[in-house]
This record gives structure tokens, C-alpha cells and sequence, in this order.
């Protein structure tokens, strides 16, 4: 029996990696005031940053109906991998496994596992990787579970927001508070802690140091880089998102960089600008 992997669109998988590993992706849902789409169904990248800097409320998301998720299982009669974003951001995890029980109740000989991947995006992008490459290497179910439950915890990820708008629309910091930072340009670089919340990492003051910072952290919390991948998500900034990228791998000696553009549940979040990027270390959150 074959082995698919399933996973949300708050992965941001690049297209080309999505059609190499065919792997499939179940999108959230977006709202702006009464309109609402399906991320990357019905709203693309390049509409949603559009609609968002022209809103002046944030837009809301939503986690997949447990239907979705179990008419995309029922698609396939191949063992079953789901990765979802973290419970601490979503409730797409406990969505999909809805959708599992529905699935073992009228097909219980089928072989599935739900994971909470406790990082969005980039972070989704590394593990995604992982276990396809496992499954080409021959991996079994099990042994391929086992796997990604061990590199979870591994997988951290840190934001760099270009600027406060979002945080301050979405009532994350309070808006005198977020204008004062904005002129005396201070930025704020979070990152998802070991719940697979996003916490406050650093504040900077001025572009260059807080991209500077932004960067040594990936050596302060992982030595390891072989055979490592590095991946980092890009807010509508896609030079930008490929000079960091660039920076990053001359730096430190990962065997892989990818890079991708946030879609809308992280890109809400980090708001236009902004930039996230993901690496497996020895344990989440923890300096070397």
C-alpha cells in the first residue's frame, strides 16, 4: 500500500513541491467583511495582499470543515499522513481528526495518522520534505510517524515583522503603543514557542540590526546542518525574502534552502514585509 501525504494550506507548500511529492493540500477559509473564499482555491496570494492593505479590519480565517478534510480522504485508498498547523493557531489539527474518526467509522481498516505539526508555514514546509523523502526512501507508516513525531519538537521558527499594522489591527498591541515603535522604527521578531504559539522573541531598533539578529539566531540554537533544510516564507516581499534566503545559506551550511510566499493565515500574522523561516535544531526554543 502506497503512503499520501495530506496537509492544510496554512503550509504554504510551493506549488512545485506540492506536484513533485503530490502531496495534497486542504485549504482554509478566509473572510473579508461578507466575502469569503477558499485560500488558494478562490483567492490567490496576489488578491488576498490586495484586499488586505485595502481593509481596514484584518481579515478572519477558519479552519477547514472535518468534511473537507474527509472528502480529500476518501479520495485515495493510500495510507494516510496528515500534517496540520499547530493547535495553538488553528483548530484545523482537531478538524482533521473529526474527519479521521468519520473516515475508521465507515472504513475501519484504513490506515491513518493526524499530526499537530505545532508550526505553520515554513516550519510545515521542512517536515512536509522530511517525510516525502522518507516515503521515496521506503520508509514504512510507521516508521515515517515515528520520524516526524521525534523532528517536531525540533522545528524552530521565527518571524521578523516589517511592519506593526497588523499586530495593532488585530488588537495584539495597542495602537499609541504600536505608533511610538513605528517612529522610532523598532522591530519586533517573535517566534513559535514549544506549545506552537507565537510569542514576542526580540525587539530591535532599526532595519539592519534587527535583520542581523533575525539571522544569528539560527546559529544560536542549532549547530547541525547536515542534511538539514532551511526554509523560509516570504510576506509579498519575494526579493527580499531571496536576498535573506541567499544571506542565510552562504552563513551557515544547510544542504537545502527553500523559499515560499505566506498565504493567508501567516500572513495575517506577520503582515506585508514580514518574514519567517524554519530549521530542525536539538529542541525548540532552546540556545545551544
Amino acid at each position: 500500500m502506497s503512503i499520501k501525504i495530506i496537509t492544510d494550506s496554512s503550509s504554504d507548500l510551493p506549488k512545485d513541491l506540492k506536484e513533485k511529492y503530490d502531496i495534497e493540500v486542504v485549504p482554509l477559509n478566509i473572510q473579508f467583511g461578507d466575502e469569503h473564499f477558499k485560500a488558494g482555491v478562490t483567492i490567490d496570494n496576489e488578491t488576498f495582499y490586495r484586499k488586505m492593505k485595502e481593509s481596514k479590519e484584518l481579515p478572519k480565517s477558519a479552519c477547514p470543515a472535518p468534511y473537507d478534510f474527509l472528502e480529500t480522504f476518501k479520495e485515495t485508498d493510500d495510507d494516510l499522513i496528515v500534517l496540520t498547523i499547530s493547535k495553538g493557531l488553528s483548530g484545523t489539527y482537531d478538524s482533521a481528526v473529526l474527519a479521521k474518526n468519520m473516515l475508521l467509522e465507515e472504513q475501519p481498516n484504513r490506515k491513518i495518522e493526524v499530526l499537530d505539526a505545532s508550526t505553520g508555514s515554513p516550519g510545515m514546509v521542512v517536515l512536509l520534505v522530511q517525510a516525502a523523502r522518507e516515503i521515496e526512501n521506503g520508509k514504512s507508516f510507521e516508521k515515517i510517524v515515528t520520524l516526524l513525531n521525534e523532528a517536531i519538537p525540533k522545528v524552530n521558527t521565527f518571524i521578523l515583522l516589517e511592519t506593526l499594522e497588523n499586530v495593532i489591527k488585530g488588537g495584539r498591541l495597542d495602537r499609541f503603543k504600536g505608533t511610538i515603535a513605528n517612529a522610532l522604527n523598532i522591530k519586533i521578531s517573535l517566534r513559535v514557542d514549544v506549545d506552537g504559539k507565537i510569542e514576542v522573541f526580540e525587539k530591535v531598533r532599526g532595519d539592519k540590526k534587527a535583520l542581523r539578529r533575525f539571522i544569528d539566531a539560527i546559529g544560536e540554537y542549532t549547530k547541525e546542518f547536515e542534511d538539514q533544510t532551511v526554509c523560509l516564507s516570504h510576506s509579498n516581499c519575494e526579493e527580499k525574502g531571496k536576498a535573506v534566503l541567499s544571506e542565510i545559506m552562504e552563513r551557515y551550511p544547510f544542504k537545502e534552502g527553500i523559499l515560499t510566499e505566506m498565504g493567508p493565515l501567516i500572513g495575517t500574522y506577520a503582515g506585508e514585509g514580514g518574514l519567517v523561516f524554519s530549521f530542525q535544531g536539538p529542541a525548540r526554543n532552546q540556545k545551544i
